[in-house]
């Protein structure tokens, strides 16, 4: 049941990027450049986003339990830390240079283009280095001797 609601939940958000265009680099890239010939378009994309996404914390917030979980899994940490700020950095600046993130880089990899196919490509080398550094940085931390 849980895979089939996550695919349902995929191929909505898909879609839905689709249909705005957020899978097309150069609509992205329109809507940044704002010292250029700017497309606003996106603004209704993302305000829809935020209105759809608020809804659906308030009412996530009102059960007690889950749907398709045992247990609510809210975030603990709110901190706002140098990987956050890093994170949110190279993300940005990845969007702005090629007007793609994750989700639509994913969408696209059907399209079978070579400048998709090399950002995805990157982006999970991306990961697989950044799960290395924390299994790395996991291992150090539980081999060093208790302060005292």
């Amino acid at each position: 049941m849980k895979s089939g609601v996550a695919l349902l939940c995929g191929l909505m958000f898909g879609a839905g990027l689709m249909i705005s265009g957020m899978t097309e680099p150069q609509k992205v890239l329109g809507f940044l450049d704002i010292l250029g010939p700017w497309d606003p378009s996106l603004i209704v994309v993302m305000a829809a986003a935020l209105v759809v996404t608020f809804a659906g914390f308030m009412a996530v917030r009102r059960r007690a339990t889950p749907l398709f979980a045992a247990t609510l899994a809210w975030p603990s940490n709110r901190e706002v830390d140098t990987p956050l700020i890093g994170g949110a950095a190279l993300f940005g600046i990845g969007w702005g240079l090629v007007g793609l993130c994750p989700g639509p880089a994913i969408a696209d990899l059907s399209t079978g283009s070579s400048p998709i196919v090399l950002f995805a490509g990157a982006m999970a080398a991306g990961m697989v280095a950044r799960n290395l550094m924390n299994r790395r940085r996991a291992t150090t931390d539980a081999s060093a001797p208790e302060p005292g």
